[in-house]
Parts: structure tokens; C-alpha cells; sequence
């Protein structure tokens, strides 16, 4: 279907979508108006079919009490895009997985779910998918302060909780997912200054993500620092692959490996490695490994998936670099979403 043509039905459709209930609750009044980096949306009134076209903008939509009617599909099971540390938040009906390839929106089945918000925050869809999506429902993205997938969680709470009349809630979720972060680093002060490659390996090619991506930006949170020279490499970029020449750029004061899940052969077959096994880190036992969940709460960086993952690393960084035995947080994820 022609653009053209497919936004004269989507004006048609659209005219005709009668009203459902919400999980939303009207709590901040409305109209709102959201300014991105296409311009501005203006939601009259509180959503009550939002669809989560951004990778992990189920976390956000959940942890404010709101249940998308569809969610896009990362990676994991492709039936299920609820994980683990979300499955709780869930109310009604579990939300339509949507499978569409970065650069593949499928703009018929969004309308079939007849939205009245489509929030695209974490999508890094471009201006031409946000002016057709735009013609379905009033869409939401990220803000130009950062490059394609690089606002932090913090603000992405923020924005999505005014879009669905949560502002209170949403500035109550990020202070406390924040405050754990603050205990943490009070906690560790050995972390600070640390630095850190926080690096992945894929189909023989070492590489590594810097703090513009939410990855990086947890160990940066927790004191840790990106060295310039990885920084150099990877530009304007969120991340970047090295060459065999250069994974000595990876043998900082810890190496977090973030797909062990992904390696064949795990842990065992990467440091079997020369390149990477020949590191002063890997030799001094100043590396990472995350466990399949794990990895994943950190891919999302989520006030949901956060507490999980700070779980799951606090240990193992206090045990390289000493520090408290870290304490739960899981009870701070109830904590963080429950207000």
C-alpha cells in the first residue's frame, strides 16, 4: 500500500475508533502536550489503548500501571515479550507481541489495535515512520538531546508517565530506582574512577558499548568511567567493533562481558581465546559474566529490570574490588513501581 493511500485510510479508520477501557488512571490532567525530537504531541485525554512500538517501552508503560494493548518484539520468545521482572505488572489481557524488524514497521497491524497513543520512545524510528504513525494515533518519541536509543531510562520514565497522566508517579519511580544506584556507589567507593569496557563478542568480533547506551551507562552510574579512548572509537556511535589490532583497548579495570548467552561455548570457549585470554583483566580475573536474565534486565535498563540486574552485578564487582556483601534489592523493584 502506497503512503499516501494507506494515511487516507488511516484518517478514515481512525474517525470511526470508539473508546475502551483503561488501565490508565487520569491522574494529571489533560490535555498534555510532549515535546520529542519530530515536534510536539498533544494527547487530549488519558490514553486508553497504547500500543509500545520502542523495544523495552512495555517496562516503562507496566511500571506505571498501564498494560499496552501490543508490544514489539526484541529478542527472547517471540509469544512473550513480558520478561521476567515485568510479569507481575501485567493486568488483563497479556499484551499482543508485535514482531517487525528495525526499519519495519507494520503500519496495518498497528491501526487493526486501534490506538489511541502509540509510544515510541525507545524505537529510534525516523521522521518519515513518526508523520505515518502520526496519522494513526498521537505518537510519542525519544527527544533530540541523544542519539537513536541513548535517553536515559530516567527520562524515559518521565516522558511516557506525562503521556499517560503518571507525572507523580513516574518522578516517584525514578527517585527510587536512583536511590538505589546512590547506595550502591556510597557503598562501593572503590568503584569510582574505576575504568570499564563494557564489551560483547559476536561471530568472531570483540566490541563494546559506551555510556550514550544504557548498558554502558549502569556501570558509569555506579562510578565507573568509559576511558577516552574507546570513547574516540566509537565516535557519535553507542557502540562499536574493534579490530583484532585493537582489542587492547578492552584490558581496563574490569571488562563486563553483556552476551555471554550468545557465545558459543560460553565463558570456557572466550577465554580459550588468544585475543581476548592474553588480557592483564581476564588474567586477573577482573571480568563479569552475567547469567541469561541477568543480561537481559540489563539490555532493558528499566526501573523494572534495573533492581534485578543490580542484583546480579553489585556481588560480583565487590567481590573484584571489595566492598559490602551486596543486599537485596529485589524487594526495591516493588518498591520502584509500585507507587
Amino acid at each position: 500500500m502506497k503512503k499516501a493511500v494507506l494515511i487516507l485510510v488511516v484518517l478514515a479508520l481512525v474517525l470511526g475508533f470508539a473508546a475502551v477501557p483503561s488501565h490508565a488512571q487520569d491522574d494529571d490532567p489533560f490535555p498534555v502536550t510532549i515535546e520529542h525530537k519530530f515536534g510536539s504531541t498533544t494527547i487530549t485525554e488519558a490514553p486508553q489503548r497504547v500500543v509500545a512500538i520502542g523495544y523495552t517501552e512495555q517496562d516503562f508503560l507496566l511500571a506505571l500501571g498501564v498494560t499496552p494493548v501490543a508490544v514489539r518484539y526484541w529478542y527472547g520468545d517471540e509469544d512473550n515479550a513480558i520478561f521476567p521482572w515485568a510479569e507481575d505488572y501485567v493486568e488483563g489481557d497479556q499484551p499482543v507481541v508485535l514482531n517487525m524488524p528495525f526499519g519495519g514497521l507494520d503500519y496495518e497491524a498497528i491501526l487493526a489495535l486501534k490506538p489511541d497513543l502509540i509510544s515510541a520512545v525507545t524505537s529510534g524510528i525516523t521522521q518519515d515512520e513518526y508523520d505515518t504513525l502520526s496519522q494513526i494515533a498521537p505518537t510519542i518519541a525519544q527527544t533530540d538531546d541523544y542519539i537513536d536509543f541513548g535517553m536515559p531510562w530516567q527520562e524515559v520514565t518521565l516522558e511516557i508517565g506525562q503521556a499517560v497522566g503518571k507525572s507523580a508517579e513516574a518522578e516517584e519511580i525514578v527517585a527510587n530506582v536512583d536511590g538505589l544506584f546512590e547506595d550502591a556507589r556510597a557503598n562501593n567507593p572503590d568503584f569510582e574512577g574505576k575504568t570499564v569496557a563494557v564489551a560483547y563478542y559476536y561471530d568472531g568480533t570483540y566490541g563494546f558499548y559506551t555510556a550514550e547506551d544504557s548498558r554502558g551507562r549502569f556501570f558509569t552510574d555506579l562510578g565507573f568511567v568509559m576511558p577516552d579512548e574507546l570513547l574516540e572509537v566509537a565516535g557519535d556511535s553507542f557502540y562499536s567493533n574493534l579490530s583484532t589490532e585493537r582489542i587492547d583497548l578492552l584490558d581496563q579495570d574490569l571488562i563486563a562481558i553483556l552476551n555471554l548467552q550468545f557465545i558459543e561455548g560460553g565463558r570456557e570457549a572466550l577465554e580459550a581465546d588468544p585475543l581476548f585470554g592474553q588480557l592483564d583483566a581476564v588474567k586477573e580475573g577482573r571480568v563479569i559474566y552475567l547469567d541469561e536474565q541477568s543480561e537481559n534486565a540489563l539490555g532493558f535498563s528499566s526501573p523494572l529490570s534495573l533492581p534485578f540486574a543490580l542484583d546480579a552485578v553489585l556481588p560480583q564487582l565487590e567481590a573484584i574490588f571489595g566492598g559490602p556483601s551486596a543486599g537485596a534489592t529485589e524487594a526495591a523493584t516493588e518498591t520502584a513501581a509500585s507507587n
